[in-house]
């Protein structure tokens, strides 16, 4: 068993027993690597595949992890939920806040941030719950990679705005838990401007051969900092110009 199907198995074991597991990185100890893991990872999931999501789009954050460039993962159609989202399917959450675009071409070749701009549809509030199959968060880059970049599930707003009335870099985002603000950030810290991520995430696509779509919701990366969420918690963000959107958490039992 080669190094990338021990990793491939211990993150696959976590998300079924729901039970953290070690890092990866004594495993893989490239980006490279690490999306191999990912890519086989997504490979033996069952589903649609819905888009993508963009994650270390903050400079902060990519300091913290000492890399120079974001990362993604694929979003599939099961992570998407509205209104309610149950902590059972989740083992480490937390909330961020984002727009999210929707395509309405394909986004294969000749791209910059003119095509990009041109091949969305709608932009719509967005929040991400991202959670880790790696225990307490210990994540370097390559931890977050293999594991399909963080992903958990994500909730979709009601408004959808084209990009000709809505401008994604001026927008500011408020983001409460339970009636306290707990996050608060702008469209500038989402790589200068989120569709600069979008820019990004359509190029690498292309890159690894697999490009973006029409249709596919893109998470272009949060706006401000990621908090963490508990049964029972009503998070809701306001991003101006664009509406807002909410989630409850709640448990099973």
């Amino acid at each position: 068993m080669t190094a990338i199907d021990e990793a491939v198995d211990r993150l696959a074991d976590a998300a079924l027993t729901g039970k953290p597991c070690r890092p990866v990185r004594d495993l893989i100890t490239d980006v490279a690597a690490a999306y191999e893991v990912q890519r086989r990872l997504n490979a033996r999931r069952a589903g649609t595949v819905a888009g993508r999501k963009i994650g270390l789009t903050s400079p902060a954050v990519q300091r913290q992890l000492g890399v120079d460039q974001p990362d993604f993962g694929v979003l599939f159609a099961d992570m998407e939920v509205s209104g309610t989202a149950a902590v059972e399917r989740l083992l480490q959450p937390k909330v961020e806040a984002e727009i999210a675009f929707v395509l309405a071409r394909d986004l294969s070749e000749d791209l910059d941030l003119a095509a990009v701009r041109a091949a969305v549809d709608y932009a719509t509030p967005a929040l991400e719950i991202v959670d880790s199959r790696i225990a307490n968060w210990d994540i370097t880059i390559t931890d977050t990679v293999a594991d399909n970049a963080s992903s958990g599930l994500y909730v979709l707003g009601s408004e959808r705005l084209p990009l000709s009335a809505f401008e994604p870099v001026e927008a500011t985002m408020r983001m409460d838990a339970g009636g306290r603000i707990v996050s608060e950030g702008n469209g500038a810290a989402c790589l200068g401007d989120p569709l600069n991520a979008l820019l990004w995430l359509a190029r690498t696509a292309r890159d690894f051969g697999d490009p973006l779509r029409a249709g596919q919701v893109i998470l272009s990366g949060a706006l401000g900092p990621m908090v963490p969420v508990s049964p029972g918690v009503t998070v809701r963000a306001e991003i101006s110009g664009l509406g807002a959107v909410a989630v409850t958490f709640e448990d099973a039992s």
